[in-house]
């Protein structure tokens, strides 16, 4: 049967796929419009797991809370920045967001039944995702956090999804929960760990390993520098305290006052929200951060797909 440039334009409408994809579809399917959604679907499968090996460091970082008491951060990578700011590609991220927001857990999220489309699984909508859009896209990872008890969680997107954070803090009463002197301070901190970066809330949650292995550096750098063998060890002792004190969050000069550390400014929060604001966890997503971003040699490139041509 001859297909029709209406229906063309109505199955690309409904799919986001290419044009001539959707008239192949029509074609294949003898003009039978679900079928043919079907085979697009199937094709689409089929092309996004191509794409599943590709590197994918671009994307966003998206945050939400509930109520202050729940509280998400995820990451979601593309291969490219240009898709990132893809109006698509932004409604899967706050989908997915949503998703893990009411959802109990964030382990094997693929796995998962999709909380708007309860019929397939958030790695089924990934899939069909990918098709869609035309790149690989990868649910990178996730943390959410549930208050226990009094407190508060919050957090902050900066650089239009390039840098996540979420913090809980505990607060004495379920009063100082609520002040604005507690959502101010859980604001700050937000601010304050986008900034510095920390590497532990405190010397006690300091992984013993990168203890050693900062202790193994500084002492190697002052044996070369031609201190004493048997002063090294009070040497590094006293560096590793200064170490610890610019990577863990509440020693560190709070960045909007570095007359005072976090832990100090937190006790000021504290007399002002009537009941103590302890941090209790927190965490930082960074854009990428330690994946591995493959640099193409544009030239080479074309040289290659090219040659023999």
């Amino acid at each position: 049967m001859s297909i029709s440039a209406t229906m063309v334009k109505e199955l690309r409408e409904k799919t986001s796929a290419g044009m001539m994809d959707c008239k192949k579809a029509l074609e294949e399917s003898k003009g039978d419009f679900e079928a043919a959604v079907e085979w697009l679907r199937v094709k689409g499968l089929s092309a996004a797991a191509k794409k599943a090996d590709r590197i994918a460091a671009e994307g966003l970082v998206h945050a939400g809370v509930i109520d202050n008491k729940i509280g998400v951060v995820v990451e979601i990578n593309s291969e490219t920045d240009f898709v990132s700011r893809n109006d698509g590609f932004k409604n899967f991220v706050v989908d997915i967001l949503e998703h893990v927001l009411s959802y109990d857990s964030t382990d094997n999220i693929l796995d998962q039944k999709h909380k708007k489309q309860s019929n397939k699984t958030v790695g089924e909508v990934l899939k069909e995702t990918i098709a869609t859009i035309g790149e690989n896209i990868v649910i990178r990872r996730a943390e959410r956090y549930v208050v226990q008890g009094n407190g508060l969680v919050h957090t902050y997107i900066h650089g239009e999804g390039k840098i996540g954070v979420m913090v809980e803090v505990a607060t004495s009463t379920p009063e100082a929960a609520k002040t604005a002197e507690a959502k101010t301070f859980a604001s700050d901190v937000c601010l304050h760990i986008a900034a510095m970066n920390p590497m532990a809330l405190n010397s006690d949650s300091m992984s013993a390993d990168v203890i050693a292995k900062e202790k193994e550096i500084l002492k190697q750098k002052n044996l070369e520098s031609g201190k004493k063998p048997e002063m090294v060890d009070k040497i590094v002792e006293g560096q590793i305290r200064k170490f610890l004190a610019e990577n863990c969050l509440v020693d560190q000069p709070f960045v909007k006052n570095p007359e005072v550390t976090i832990s100090a400014y937190g006790k000021e929060a504290s007399k002002k929200a009537g009941g103590d604001l302890t941090i209790k966890r927190f965490v930082r997503f960074e854009l990428g951060a330690g994946i591995e971003k493959k640099v193409n040699d544009f030239a080479a490139e074309v040289a290659a797909q090219t040659k023999g041509h």
